[in-house]
């Protein structure tokens, strides 16, 4: 798998325990750049958390994984949120803004 700017990774398997994932950036080899949660299908990046408010460096954590590994999607699961609703963020990386959502920012549709 390719990762972002010249970064190459290689997938864990799903485990039930945090699986490291390696990287090769600029001819250097990081074994275990960092721990994936969970890795599914080496499609989706999927960090857990048990807190009781997610705040912008956990999204950067993952925006950050999702980089370095070329992945396109992740998902942060916060349990410790009083509903689990309100602690799941949906992250996405390298998404092409459309014309539409440039010119009209979430809210702001008629």
């Amino acid at each position: 798998m390719r990762g972002g700017a010249g970064a190459r990774t290689h997938a864990p398997r799903l485990a039930g325990r945090p699986a490291p994932v390696a990287i090769q950036y600029k001819g250097m080899t990081f074994d275990e750049a960092f721990r994936a949660d969970l890795w599914v299908a080496a499609k989706v990046i999927v960090e857990l958390k048990s807190i009781e408010q997610l705040n912008n460096a956990h999204r950067k954590q993952l925006q950050t994984y999702l980089r370095l590994t070329g992945v396109k999607l992740g998902y942060l699961l916060n349990f410790g949120a009083a509903l689990m609703k309100d602690g799941i963020v949906r992250a996405v990386n390298g998404l092409e803004e459309t014309e539409t959502r440039r010119r009209h920012p979430r809210g702001e549709r008629k």
